[in-house]
Formats: structure tokens, C-alpha cells, sequence
């Protein structure tokens, strides 16, 4: 199918009712339980197992929870950041700016998600962010291009899985100090949710690992390139947008932050020509038919699904001149488009809960 028949197609891959989404976040290879602690975490059970909804409210009340200081850190962690990155540019005229911007992105996130402060523990807030960039490279490898010419890559980074003992060490460092310095999370865990400490803790390391720390690390290059690169004037209709919401009484908050529609809209339309996971899979829970915008198509029971969401959120039926950048697109009357933007497992406009897998 092409960009114009896609988007309607894609959707199915988010009906619960039709599709199921056990062991196929990557498709039909898993990565060893052992990246996990023998743990098969959250984001590869099905919403019909028994243990998804414990998890997935889990995960859903320490994002809420973590939510009251997560400006404040942000906020924090960015002064932090942009005074290293100044310091080097004066110093050597340029900086790699990555590697400090994932040291910001751990921290931040420590303290938002675990309520743990890695600044207590020097060891962890320097070996970090290398760990986990090591797990998920292990884990993805297999799966994902890396740009190198075929068929080498097929043959030597596509063929075989990697061993966790890699990151062994470096994943057990994360888990005694979410042991030692995130007890009131983990002890959450078990008590309102019914899980054992070690559950909550191998849960928590994914969520903060994969989705959050490997999710950022992805976007946030994406929309400063995108909003560094416009020579529209979007900077300062930016800056003069947070500045008008954000008056010297004023504080950012959660709540400031929805009104800014432009600041909204420009984060929406990165996540929309840039999401940062490319590939969505499902299996067929039964047979149904598959419709486009022009076609149907007849899908049997365990068939895997995989839908390409650039392509999909590219859809000229959907989205008026799709492959332009527009920062203004979801402003407005725009914002009707958002229940077209599927970057977080489900529609803009949907809700995260137990019986679904949107995150």
C-alpha cells in the first residue's frame, strides 16, 4: 500500500479486540528474558494476561505520581546541561553535546520515576547512561538497520542474538541501586499492586530504560534539529508563546504547559514525521478483515502484523502536504488531526489504561 491508502490500515494494529500483543514489541524475534532478569516485562504481555494489569497500572501511577516534581527536574537538569555544553564551547569551540544530554536524561528521569537521586551515587549516575545504551543496543541489534552495507549487515549483526552477560553487570548495578534508593516506589509495587520486588524492580528498569531514557534520547535531537533548522521565525513565536503563559508569577507547570498550543503542536508534528519507533507489530487474535482508505483484506488468526508508522503518519488522505514539517498543523482546528497521530501505541485523543497498550 502507499502513503495515501496506509493510515486507515495502521490502525488496527491498536484494537485490543482483534489483535493481540504478546512477545512482539519487536516483532517475531523476543530478546532473552535474561535482559530482564527472567523477567518477561509489561511491554511483551498481552492485555488478556493476568499480570498486564497489575503492571500497566504500576506503571501508569508512578508516571502520575512522579508528575508533581517532574518540571522541577526537568527544569534542573536542563540549567545543568546547558551550562556544560556553554562551558565547552568556550572552552574547545564546539561540544558533542549526546552523551551530556543522556547524562541530564538519566538523572532527570532517576528522580522522576524512582524517586532515587543518582547524584548519591557517583558510580551509577556515570555508568548509567552507558549501560543502558549497551542493553538496548544488545537487545535491538538483531532486529534493527544500522546502515551498513548489505548484505554484511544481514549476515553479521542479523543472524544471531547477543549475550546478556554484556550488560550483566552493569543492569545488576541498576537494580541494587533501585533496590537501595527506590524503596518507596518498589514497596508500591507490592503493596498496592501486588507484585514482588523483584517484578517492580525489572518493570521499572524497562520503563525508565526503554521507553523513557531510549525514548528521549531518540526525540530530543529530533525537535531541537527540527526547530533549529526553521527559518520561519518558530523560535521566537516559541519563545514568546511560554513567555506569555509564563509571566514572573507564573511557575511551568503540567497545566501551562496544555494551554501553549504552539509548543504543543510543534511536538506532535516531530513525533508525527518522527516517531521514535519506526515499526509497530500485532498477531491477529482471530480472523477479521483489514480495511484501507481503498481495500480490504482478509487477515487469519496468528498472522504477525507490522505497520511502518513514518509511513503511516505520511498518509496525503490524513494530513495536508504530509511531508513537510508544519508547526502550526495541529493548531486550532488541527487539533482534530490528532486522533490520526499514532506515536504512543494508540491515538493522541486516546487514554492509557490496563485493558490497552498505550503508553
Amino acid at each position: 500500500q502507499g502513503p495515501d491508502t496506509f493510515f486507515r490500515s495502521f490502525a488496527h494494529l491498536f484494537d485490543m479486540e482483534i489483535v493481540e500483543k504478546k512477545d512482539v514489541l519487536v516483532g517475531d524475534f523476543m530478546p532473552s528474558v535474561k535482559f530482564t532478569g527472567n523477567t518477561r516485562v509489561c511491554a511483551y504481555l498481552d492485555t488478556s494476561e493476568p499480570k498486564h494489569a497489575q503492571l500497566k497500572n504500576f506503571a501508569m501511577d508512578i508516571l502520575k505520581r512522579g508528575s508533581k516534581v517532574w518540571v522541577t527536574e526537568l527544569l534542573g537538569n536542563l540549567d545543568k546541561f546547558l551550562d556544560t555544553i556553554e562551558s565547552e564551547i568556550s572552552t574547545n569551540g564546539s561540544s558533542s553535546y549526546i552523551p551530556h544530554l543522556q547524562s541530564m536524561l538519566f538523572n532527570f528521569l532517576a528522580k522522576s520515576i524512582l524517586g532515587a537521586d543518582p547524584t548519591i551515587d557517583p558510580d551509577i549516575a556515570n555508568s548509567a547512561p552507558f549501560t543502558l545504551n549497551l542493553w538496548l543496543g544488545l537487545q535491538l541489534l538483531p532486529t534493527i538497520s544500522v546502515r551498513v552495507i548489505q548484505p554484511l549487515e544481514e549476515i553479521f549483526l542479523h543472524s544471531y542474538t547477543y549475550p546478556h552477560a554484556l550488560v550483566s553487570g552493569g543492569y545488576q548495578k541498576l537494580y541494587h541501586f533501585i533496590e537501595r534508593h527506590g524503596q518507596e516506589v518498589v514497596q508500591r509495587g507490592e503493596i498496592d499492586f501486588g507484585l514482588s520486588a523483584a517484578d517492580a524492580i525489572h518493570n521499572l528498569i524497562f520503563v525508565l530504560g526503554f521507553n523513557a531514557f531510549g525514548g528521549f534520547s531518540i526525540f530530543l535531537p529530533t525537535l531541537f534539529a527540527a526547530i533549529a533548522s526553521d527559518k520561519t521565525g518558530l523560535q521566537a513565536r516559541l519563545r514568546e508563546e511560554v513567555r506569555k503563559m509564563n509571566g514572573s508569577s507564573t511557575r511551568l507547570s503540567f497545566d501551562s504547559l496544555k494551554e501553549m498550543e504552539l509548543v504543543n503542536s510543534v511536538v506532535y508534528e516531530t513525533l508525527r514525521l518522527n516517531p521514535p519507533v519506526a515499526l509497530q507489530y500485532a498477531r491477529a487474535r482471530k480472523d477479521f478483515q483489514l480495511a484501507s482508505h481503498d481495500s480490504v483484506f482478509d487477515i487469519k488468526e496468528g498472522e504477525l502484523l507490522c505497520g511502518y508508522q513514518p509511513l503511516a503518519m505520511r498518509d496525503g488522505k490524513v494530513f495536508d502536504e504530509p511531508e513537510s514539517f508544519k508547526p502550526d498543523r495541529f493548531v486550532g482546528k488541527g487539533k482534530e488531526l490528532l486522533s490520526n497521530l499514532f506515536w504512543s501505541n494508540g491515538p493522541q485523543t486516546g487514554s492509557p489504561s490496563e485493558s490497552n497498550k498505550q503508553c
